[in-house]
């Protein structure tokens, strides 16, 4: 896949997410209907989370906080959703594999 058809399929409009971010690229508000919410979590994983790397708890928030002021809820909600996963020890994260995100 080229590096272009790779953004395309990451992309707001790919995800049909555009409609919630701003011009500036920051999410106007978390949607409240939960299959909208789940559409936006899907492309914000994607586009922020590298699979096959572990994340520190702040590098989580400071990558959700580009698109949103309430990392906390994000964070929680991508964890609720299978998108996240904590590792055992608790201490980072990782982005949910495609065999998990497919249950």
């Amino acid at each position: 896949m080229s590096q272009n058809a790779a953004q395309r399929q990451t992309s707001p409009e790919h995800h049909g997410v555009a409609d919630l971010f701003s011009s500036s690229g920051r999410l106007k508000a978390v949607p409240r209907k939960p299959v909208r919410r789940a559409q936006l979590l899907g492309y914000l994983s994607e586009a922020l989370f590298t699979p096959d790397r572990e994340y520190s708890e702040s590098e989580v928030n400071e990558a959700l906080r580009t698109v949103h002021d309430d990392s906390a809820a994000l964070r929680r909600y991508l964890v609720i959703a299978g998108l996240l996963t904590r590792t055992r020890d608790g201490g980072s994260y990782r982005r949910a594999t495609e065999a998990a995100e497919a249950r």
